[in-house]
This record gives C-alpha cells, sequence and structure tokens, in this order.
C-alpha cells in the first residue's frame, strides 16, 4: 500500500493550530497555507534525484547541482490553487496543471468540471495538492486523471487526512504516498473531517 507520512515538525504543528482556529481571519489563513505547504514540499523532494552542473561564482569555476527532472503541480480547485504558490516560491520553474472537482453535497461523489495538464508527464515528479483528503474521492479522480495522461511517479499533498480517506486512497491507489501535517480522528455524517479546519476554500475566498 502507499503509505501514509505524517511530517511532525515544530513549525507545523503550531501553523497548523492556528490554519485550525476559527478565529483566524482570511488573509493570514491564506498565508499559513502556503507557508505550510511550502514546509512540507522540503519532506516530498527529500529523496528527488540531482545532476551535477558547472557553474562560476565570482571567484572561481565550481560543481553543483540542479533537479534532474521537471516538477508538475496539480492543484484540485478550488482550494488546492493557494498551496501551489508555497511549492512556487522553492521551486518556481516547476509547470502547473488544474483538475476542477466538486463533490455532491448528498452522494459526496466527486464530479469532475475542469481538466487541464501539462504534457509529458510521464518524465515527471507530479504532486496532487489539495488541503484536505476527507471522503477521498476527490483525490482518488485527481490521480486517476493524472495517471491516464501518462503520469507514473505521483505523490499527494493535504495538510488533514480523515482515516477514511486515506484507506479508500489507498485501496485506489495503492503505490501513491500520502503526505499530510496531520491525521485527524474522522469524518462527520456530512463527510467533513474532525477536529479539522472546516471548509478551506469557504475560508479562503470567503463563500
Amino acid at each position: 500500500m502507499g503509505r501514509l507520512t505524517v511530517i511532525d515538525h515544530p513549525l507545523i504543528r503550531a501553523k497548523l493550530t492556528k490554519l485550525r482556529d476559527r478565529s483566524t481571519d482570511r488573509l493570514l489563513f491564506r498565508q499559513l497555507l502556503e507557508e505550510l505547504t511550502a514546509f512540507m514540499v522540503y519532506e516530498i523532494t527529500r529523496d528527488f534525484p540531482l545532476r551535477e552542473v558547472e557553474v562560476e561564482t565570482p571567484l572561481e569555476r565550481t560543481s553543483g547541482h540542479e533537479l534532474a527532472r521537471p516538477v508538475v503541480l496539480v492543484p484540485i480547485l478550488r482550494a488546492g490553487i493557494i498551496m501551489t504558490e508555497g511549492v512556487l516560491r522553492l521551486i518556481p520553474n516547476a509547470r502547473v496543471g488544474h483538475i476542477g472537482i466538486y463533490r455532491d453535497p448528498v452522494t459526496l461523489k466527486p464530479h469532475v468540471y475542469y481538466k487541464k495538464l501539462p504534457k509529458n508527464l510521464r518524465e515527471a515528479l507530479v504532486i496532487v495538492v489539495d488541503p484536505m483528503l476527507a471522503t477521498g474521492g476527490s483525490a482518488v479522480e485527481a490521480v486517476r486523471l493524472v495517471k491516464e495522461e501518462g503520469g507514473e511517479d505521483v505523490r499527494f499533498l493535504c495538510l488533514v487526512a480523515a482515516p477514511e480517506g486515506v484507506r479508500v486512497f489507498q485501496e485506489a491507489h495503492p503505490g501513491v504516498p500520502i503526505y499530510a501535517a496531520a491525521l485527524d480522528r474522522e469524518l462527520n455524517d456530512h463527510g467533513y473531517i474532525l477536529p479539522g479546519l472546516g471548509d478551506a476554500g469557504d475560508r479562503l475566498f470567503g463563500t
């Protein structure tokens, strides 16, 4: 099964707690989401391959390294789009695709309304991002679409995951690792994560 990695770091714990707080305003919520994503990308790319390059310093020629493979970010709209900013600060040359999915409020099933992905996904590290892994439906569908377009090295990044969503995702995509800042207790009857942080899209965009 694809492993679940809960990234445990004091700064991540502190920022996630502030993100959960219902009194955190929209501006700070957005800032925290970007910062948390950037912290977590360090873990996701820890095993990323490098290639040696030569550069000229102001004093002499020396060897260094650059990323050996392209990176593609695929946010799940709406809320995932804000997470890409945190990644792009660290990997500004990353390409970005978009997948729009909404969850039916009654059936909780995912419905795709938009898909635009870069070409040549097969040679890239593809990071699918969404703040929440709740029922797992949207994440499963997004990764399925990425694989359908040729993605092979795919990783899923979220802030908060529910055990139910993790199980659904691992059954559908056993080879895709999940990275989260926290594994929360459970889902409620409406498919929201408890304790969670509410609806990330609504808190980001004031809807």
